[in-house]
This record gives structure tokens, C-alpha cells and sequence, in this order.
């Protein structure tokens, strides 16, 4: 029985490479489970694999949206499903990769999202523009504190989701998340994670990569193909951050400053990430976690996938 495989975990662990070795050992193709990297144009700033280097392996769940279009769960879901039931029918081994936690998780869980309401979506769209974004997070805490916990503070367009959950439920937004089963079509799970203080240096090295290779160029050809309208791909790590460099030099000057100060908030911001990915993850019990340092990872897996199957 061919059994798929999803390569979870914070972001910068080696889930890719590992995604590749295994791809190409058991004649798998890859799907995409990290939300930027749907978005096409966004490469240097998500760490998109280049097309040269993915082996001829296929890939499936990249560069699907123009930075304009909004990302979301459901549709992902949808198209990833597809996506994996087609590898499976081919009688390849779909390899599921990424660190999304809610893409993850809908895709594994088939979750049944809750209805949306336009009007009431609107009207609390509405009300993020009146009073702002930390004050409608206020407003979810008085209704919902776990909800409030869970969802930062500047995402507003998850701040609005919640409201509009609970206003049309009647329950706490925790009530619609899926409950943790077993995963959709048998799917092995692998995580794969590192010593944070070491995790932490990984993660301030591919930060200055990503702007030494061109992230603030990327940034800028993207404002053209119309970044900065784009809902969620304008608020992506890295991208928000330089959007917001560029924003402050064209008012007041200091681009060295302001791009060095990016790239600060950009490497904070990714290790904040990592801390909820971590902490998402963790809580599935499904998972068969790995040191992202072990050169034999991949052997691992394959024990794994023999032992449980």
C-alpha cells in the first residue's frame, strides 16, 4: 500500500531536503504545505526551492497565486486533496512539506471549516479599519481568550475570522479547529526540529541570505505586479518587514538604516514563528520527530515507514 508522507516542523529545520531525498528514493512527488510559497515571485524571501534544483522531481502547490490574490485554507485544502489523491492514483508516494500549521493540519484532518457570513465578515472588516488592529484584538479577548491567545495581535485578518466564527456559532473559534485522528490516507508523519539555540543561528544565517540575495529587489519588482494590495502575501516574513523599510525611505530617507533595521525585525520575527510552529506541532501526537543535525534522516524515515506500515 503506497502511504503518503508529510516533512513538518519549524521553519529552517531541512524539511525540504529531506522532502527531496525522500521523493527520489521511493518515486514520490512533492506537495506544498507552506502558504508563501503558493504565491509566484515570492522565492528569495520563503526559501522556494529554484526548479534546477528539485531534481526533476514534481512539485505541486507552488507559484499557483499572483501576490494580489488572498490565500486560504479552504482553497488550499481543495487543491492540495486533489493534488494527492491524482500522486496516489499515478501509484507514486505523495510527499506532503511545509511548516503552515493550519495547511498542515486541514489537509491531514480533512477539516469541515466553519460557514462565512459576507455581511458579518464585512462588518468586522470594518470595524478593524475603525478602531485598528489591537483593539479589535481587545474585542476578542473580552469574547474569547483563548482564541485572542492564540492569534497575534497584528493579524488582523485572523483577529476578524475569529469574530466572525464566534458570532456566527455561538461557540469559542477553538470549537471548529479538526480534531487530531487518524490522518487522511494513512499519511506517516516526520518532524523534524533542532536545538533552538542552534535552530537560532540557522535562522539568523538565512535571514541575511535571504537580503544579501536580493530579498529587497524581489520586494521592489513585486510592488510592481501589485505586493502591496495583496492581503496575505504583503504580510509574509521578510516581505512585510522590507515593505515597510521601502515605505519609510520614500518619506524619510536612511534606506541603509532601514534596511538593516528589516532585516533585525525579519530574523526576530522568523524565530517568534518557529516558537508557535514548535508549539503547534508538539501537540500532535502522530508525529515521529527527528534532530534535523542527523545525516541520517533519511534512513530513519524509511525504518519508520517499514516499522509502521
Amino acid at each position: 500500500m503506497i502511504r503518503p508522507i508529510a516533512v513538518v516542523g519549524p521553519t529552517g529545520t531541512g524539511k525540504s531536503a529531506l522532502a527531496l531525498d525522500l521523493a527520489e528514493r521511493l518515486g514520490g512527488e512533492i506537495v506544498n504545505a507552506d502558504a508563501m510559497q503558493l504565491y509566484r515571485g515570492m522565492d528569495i524571501g520563503t526559501a522556494k526551492l529554484p526548479v534546477a534544483e528539485r531534481r526533476g522531481i514534481a512539485h505541486h502547490q507552488l507559484d499557483v497565486l499572483n501576490v494580489t490574490e488572498t490565500a486560504t485554507v479552504g482553497r488550499y485544502q481543495t487543491a492540495a486533496t486533489a493534488d494527492v489523491e491524482a500522486i496516489l492514483a499515478r501509484g507514486a508516494v505523495p510527499v506532503i512539506v511545509g511548516g503552515s500549521m493550519l495547511y498542515v493540519q486541514s489537509l491531514l484532518d480533512d477539516w469541515a471549516f466553519p460557514a462565512t457570513d459576507p455581511e458579518v465578515r464585512a462588518r468586522w472588516e470594518a470595524r478593524l479599519a475603525a478602531i485598528g488592529v489591537s483593539s479589535l484584538h481587545g474585542e476578542l479577548a473580552s469574547v474569547d481568550a483563548e482564541a485572542a491567545a492564540s492569534i497575534l495581535p497584528t493579524d488582523g485578518r485572523r483577529i476578524v475570522r475569529a469574530l466572525e466564527v464566534v458570532e456566527l456559532t455561538g461557540q469559542p473559534f477553538a470549537a471548529s479547529a479538526p480534531t487530531i485522528g487518524e490522518p487522511r490516507w494513512d499519511t506517516l508523519i516526520v518532524g523534524l526540529d533542532w536545538e533552538t539555540e542552534r535552530l537560532d543561528e540557522r535562522l539568523r544565517r538565512r535571514t541575511n541570505a535571504m537580503f544579501d540575495d536580493g530579498l529587497v529587489d524581489e520586494v521592489t519588482a513585486l510592488c510592481e505586479r501589485g505586493l502591496r494590495d495583496g492581503v496575505t502575501a504583503a504580510r509574509a516574513l521578510g516581505y512585510a518587514q522590507v515593505l515597510e523599510a521601502l515605505a519609510e525611505t520614500a518619506s524619510e530617507g536612511g534606506a541603509d538604516a532601514a534596511i538593516a533595521e528589516a532585516r533585525t525585525r525579519t530574523f526576530m520575527g522568523t524565530r517568534r514563528y518557529v516558537r508557535r510552529q514548535r508549539s503547534w506541532f508538539r501537540r500532535d501526537h502522530r508525529i515521529h520527530w527527528l534532530d534535523g543535525s542527523d545525516p541520517g534522516n533519511l534512513d530513519a524515515v524509511l525504518a519508520i515507514l517499514q516499522h509502521v506500515s
